[in-house]
């Protein structure tokens, strides 16, 4: 009968750390979208700087096309943030 106990205690260690790893992979591979969204950032100001360089006249139109365009980037990085914390601390 101990024996018994005790294989069973071992297989659901052995299931909870496995299901911790793969919340801890798939947090992970969601983090990468962070990654995608600061390059998308750059993009966005390299292509504000390039713009301003060539039409300096209209510098309040192109900065308004930025900051929305800088605002829906972070929005997907905070999207991608919150579907880590939904990995790690919701499931």
């Amino acid at each position: 009968m101990w024996r018994s106990l005790l294989v069973n205690e071992k297989l659901s260690i052995i299931f909870i750390s496995s299901l911790l790893i793969g919340k801890l992979i798939g947090a992970g591979l969601a983090a990468i979208s962070l990654i995608g969204s600061g390059c998308g950032i750059g993009v966005v100001f390299s292509g504000f700087l390039i713009a301003l360089s060539r039409n300096p006249k209209d510098e309040r139109k192109l900065l308004t096309y930025t900051l929305l365009g800088f605002a829906l980037t972070e929005a997907i990085a905070l999207f991608g943030l919150m579907i880590v914390f939904l990995i790690l601390f919701g499931f």
